[in-house]
């Protein structure tokens, strides 16, 4: 059979339209800009190292990745965007700690845990409980014998509802026996403003914003709720040691698709984060933000996700939590 120059050329010119996005052994991803979307407000440690991150995978992929911010809702709302859209790889969340809780504070929600899949863990946030250097209190048994003073307990700033700060409140209010009122802001920024200006007592938060009101004598850090001390902030004692062993949460974030997003598509995404989140530079970078680098694949993320579903939930309904 002879194939005229023609013929070769007019099939040729159709093949790249027939083949599906991933197969397209020619085509670069990303090929056009990527849209990554935080849960939370501008200046909070989730936007300023997604900010941070966004940078770095442009420059390797020669592609622009814009930070959008979805705050609201305890996190759902962008969990809700992102489970919604298209698989392609070009819309991708950068989830926060709530995701693993927010069933178990909400009940049912608009998006199931099957329409998003892990990319892989990018870091931890350790949460520092802050008070104002104003405050009548300089201490956490002060803070706790100024509550029981007051008919109405503490006031406690968190960036939302179900997310690790509140929780981590929540139960320190639980076992410290004072009455305590969460009030929800979209991002720590805000928070602070309300925690300088004394209307409210407390927050719990990652260092990267606090750390200047620290460092000027603004803020005082009573504590911190990890397990074990962090080298982020190595004086401020556990709240474990102080009594509470009950009150250990943490801050974590990474990447997650929409679950139809194509395998080779995710593999693809998760190598660049873990070979960014490797690099000494960004590495130094996140640390001066108030990060642990907790670099993990999809697999790894996907188990710690179901971990930390299956203690907040047993934590939560022990404690008769629920969202608002």
């Amino acid at each position: 059979m002879t194939v005229t120059r023609r013929t070769l050329l007019g099939t040729l010119a159709l093949l790249p339209s027939g083949l599906p996005f991933s197969a397209r052994a020619e085509e670069a991803l990303p090929s056009r800009l990527v849209r990554l979307i935080s849960p939370y407000g501008p200046g909070g440690s989730n936007d300023i190292s997604l900010r941070l991150l966004a940078e770095e995978f442009g420059r390797s992929l020669h592609q622009q990745f814009i930070v959008e911010n979805k705050p609201g809702a305890g996190t759902r709302i962008a969990n809700d965007t992102v489970a919604h859209a298209p698989g392609d790889g070009y819309t991708i969340l950068y989830v926060a700690a709530p995701y693993a809780t927010a069933e178990a504070l909400f009940g049912k929600l608009t998006y199931e845990r099957k329409d998003l899949q892990p990319v892989a863990m990018a870091v931890i946030a350790p949460l520092f409980l802050i008070i104002s250097a104003d405050a009548p209190f300089k201490t956490l048994p002060d803070l706790i014998a100024y509550g029981k003073s007051r008919p109405d307990g503490l006031t406690f700033a968190s960036p939302g509802a179900g997310s690790q700060p509140h929780l981590a409140g929540e139960f320190l209010f639980r076992d410290a026996g004072v009455k305590g009122l969460n009030i929800p802001f979209r991002g720590d920024a805000a928070s602070y403003t309300e925690l300088l200006a004394r209307r409210v007592d407390a927050t719990l938060t990652a260092l990267p914003t606090a750390l200047p009101y620290i460092q000027s004598g603004k803020f005082i850090v009573l504590g911190v709720a990890s397990a074990e001390r962090s080298a982020l902030y190595p004086q401020a004692p556990t709240l474990r040691e102080q009594g509470f062993p009950n009150v250990a949460a943490t801050g974590w974030y990474g990447f997650m698709a929409p679950s139809t997003t194509p395998r080779d598509i995710v593999d693809k995404l998760q190598a660049e984060v873990l070979r960014t989140l490797a690099d000494p530079a960004i590495k130094d970078k996140l640390t001066a933000q108030g990060l642990e680098v907790r670099a993990g694949t999809a697999a790894q993320f996907g188990q710690f996700i179901d971990n930390e579903t299956q203690k907040w939930t047993v934590l939560i309904r022990e404690a008769g939590l629920k969202g608002e």
